[in-house]
């Protein structure tokens, strides 16, 4: 093998596992871990462990979506994301299926070790194993299977519970032993923008995303109503929970949430979509990071 072949092959594995996505899945157990550490009950290994096991989850989702769409056919030569590795040849779909299959059992070893140290309750620890399977069967079945939910329009509702509510609430009650309330829908901001740039190719692969049965327009004004959604959310636990300046260190982002909302109101070429995914990442990151420092400062 060459060293170009090698490369094209890393690459073309990094495009399947997209760790620039990873951010999502970071933000919320970070969130969650901030409110843990409020009310003194920070725990660093069961914080560390919950997102080691949210990025597996992640990369299982990304890994489930090339697999699924490419068995369905739906990742055609006029999709207007980057060339999956699946698409090119790079990557076969036995590769894929074995590095779904690692990832799986990798996910179920970071899980059980979670639960195991986090969980002292028998109620605990069946409930947790239930939601990690949940988790999980939500990971895959979003393009794939027979029925696969996010060619029905419903991936937006699964991203908001698992990737927001909770990997927030359980990975703050896996610390605390109890709940809180909190939501965190930016998130879906990041699966909405996704969509948005393919929409075209969904539809005429019969991809029905919510974008695709919003239509463009409206899917663009749903971005802006999840963009705008989330920091009023976090405003409204600030107000009531915490009564301090620092705690609204996240309304710093809000300027860079506005420009985006606008700009994906404004741009209404799918192709102008293509630079908005990373940075929704880094916006949803950057405003729940905040949010976490905002906390522990109050």
């Amino acid at each position: 093998m060459t060293l170009s072949t090698q490369s094209s092959k890393t690459k073309a594995w990094l495009d399947s596992l997209r760790p620039k996505t990873l951010p999502l899945a970071f933000a919320s157990i970070v969130t969650g871990s901030a409110i843990a550490s409020w009310h003194n009950n920070f725990k660093p290994g069961i914080a560390l462990l919950a997102l080691l096991t949210a990025g597996l989850l992640q990369i299982l989702s990304n890994l489930a979506n090339d697999y699924g769409d490419a068995v369905k056919g739906s990742d055609t030569e006029t999709r207007i994301g980057p060339l999956r590795g699946i698409q090119t040849g790079v990557i076969s779909l036995s590769q894929l299926r074995m590095a779904l299959i690692v990832t799986v059992v990798l996910t179920i070893m970071s899980g059980l070790s979670l639960v195991i140290m986090a969980c002292e309750k028998p109620s605990d620890i069946i409930g947790f194993l239930i939601l990690g399977v949940l988790a999980m069967v939500a990971a895959i079945t979003y393009t794939v299977g027979n029925k696969p939910y996010g060619y029905m329009g419903l991936g937006d509702i699964s991203v908001m519970i698992f990737f927001g509510w909770l990997s927030v609430a359980g990975s703050y009650y896996l610390q605390t032993g109890h709940f809180d309330s909190i939501v965190m829908l930016l998130a879906t901001a990041v699966l909405n923008i996704n969509n948005l740039r393919d929409i075209n190719n969904d539809r005429l692969s019969g991809k029905n995303t919510l974008a695709v049965r919003l239509g463009a327009q409206r899917a663009r004004c749903y971005h802006s109503l999840l963009l705008l959604t989330a920091p009023l959310c976090l405003a409204l636990f600030a107000m009531f929970y915490l009564h301090t300046l620092a705690g609204w260190l996240f309304i710093l982002t809000l300027p860079l949430l506005l420009k985006q909302a606008a700009y994906v109101r404004r741009e209404i070429s799918p192709f102008s979509m293509r630079p908005m995914l990373e940075k929704t990442v880094k916006g949803a990151l950057l405003t729940n990071l905040l949010f976490a420092v905002g906390v522990m400062l109050s």
